[in-house]
């Protein structure tokens, strides 16, 4: 701001997944070595504060097995976005998301590009850029962007990033997990291609698996924190955390009650919904969810809306659940990933 120097930051979403990370980081390098004399610096910035990078295990380990350092990337609470757009000096590129939370609302006149793989909530004006399309992995989106720029411009480590987030996200291309799309399949093709050296898909995959799902470490709180989404109405706040381990063992874990009633409280929820997945072998997914609210109504309400869900139906089987607060459920549907259930739950809201 000093120097009144532009600043472009490439910004994925708030939950900071692996695909967020790697498509700010792969997204903002490519522009910064394609922009013809670019008078802004171009910055990839995580959507998290540093202390909760070390909650991000799949995306520490794969940055880490690539020689990307932690000190070398900047985290949501190291740059003041707001006062760069006060200043007239921003413009922001959205990743793996398109409309920015409630709290960032000031900064979506900034917004200049948008590449995004969920339907589209919102059109915005032009002149902003707009790439919104149905595929596995929002990182798909930024090797197509990259392959169509200048040649030359992938590199090995960029390529390996880019490979490693679409593998995970697309469940290692496996059509049982109903998340890959052709233009993933190209994609991955296609950086095998230009880097032959790359680790077979099995390796890769299974490594960034097993980093994603060790959350030996953790606690009940860094669980939920981990992979967190958050809706809000105008009355309520709902978090929706997607936990790593199968639903009996977190629902069984010491203290549970006190850490679920210590985590709303401390951040106002009125509710949180655990949506538990694990894996099979054959990397089928198992689904089930707990509904927890010390608000009987409320908890009512968003079983209900769950239990009669059309768009898509989820084929919900109750389980017991050793507190009364808590619904428990198994979900015959595993195709239906948290991304299908958020609208639901939005409009229970």
């Amino acid at each position: 701001i000093q120097h009144h120097r532009e600043i472009h930051v490439v910004m994925g979403n708030e939950a900071c997944d692996l695909d967020s990370t790697v498509s700010a980081l792969a997204l903002a390098y490519f522009l910064a070595q394609s922009s013809p004399a670019p008078g802004a610096a171009f910055v990839p910035v995580l959507n998290i504060p540093r202390a909760d990078f070390a909650l991000r295990t799949e995306t520490t380990f794969l940055l880490r097995d690539q020689g990307v350092p932690a000190a070398s990337l900047v985290f949501r609470d190291e740059i003041d976005l707001a006062g760069l757009h006060h200043a007239g000096l921003l413009s922001l590129t959205l990743v793996d998301h398109h409309v920015l939370p409630r709290a960032d609302a000031a900064l979506e006149e900034a917004v200049v590009e948008v590449l995004d793989h969920r339907p589209l909530e919102r059109a915005r004006d032009p002149p902003c850029r707009v790439t919104v399309e149905p595929v596995g992995s929002c990182a798909t989106l930024v090797t197509e962007r990259i392959a169509q720029g200048p040649p030359g411009l992938l590199d090995r480590t960029t390529a390996a990033l880019l490979h490693g987030t679409i593998l995970l996200d697309c469940i290692n291309l496996s059509p049982a997990a109903g998340k890959v799309t052709p233009r993933d399949e190209a994609c991955v093709a296609l950086l095998e291609e230009r880097f032959p050296e790359l680790p077979p898909r099995d390796s890769v995959f299974g490594a960034l698996q097993a980093a994603k799902f060790d959350v030996s470490g953790l606690t009940t709180e860094q669980m939920l924190r981990k992979d967190l989404k958050v809706l809000s109405s105008d009355e309520l706040v709902l978090a929706i955390s997607g936990v790593y381990v199968d639903l009996e063992t977190f629902l069984l874990r010491p203290g549970l009650l006190q850490d679920l009633d210590a985590f709303c409280q401390a951040r106002g929820y009125a509710g949180l919904v655990a949506m538990t997945v694990a894996f099979n072998e054959r990397h089928e997914p198992t689904r089930k969810l707990a509904v927890y609210s010390r608000c009987e109504a409320l908890r009512g309400t968003l079983c209900r809306a769950l239990e009669e869900a059309t768009a898509p139906s989820l084929h919900l089987q109750p389980l017991p659940s050793p507190w009364p607060c808590v619904g428990a459920f198994a979900q015959g549907n595993a195709l239906a990933s948290r991304k299908k259930v958020l609208p639901v739950l939005r409009a229970a809201l």
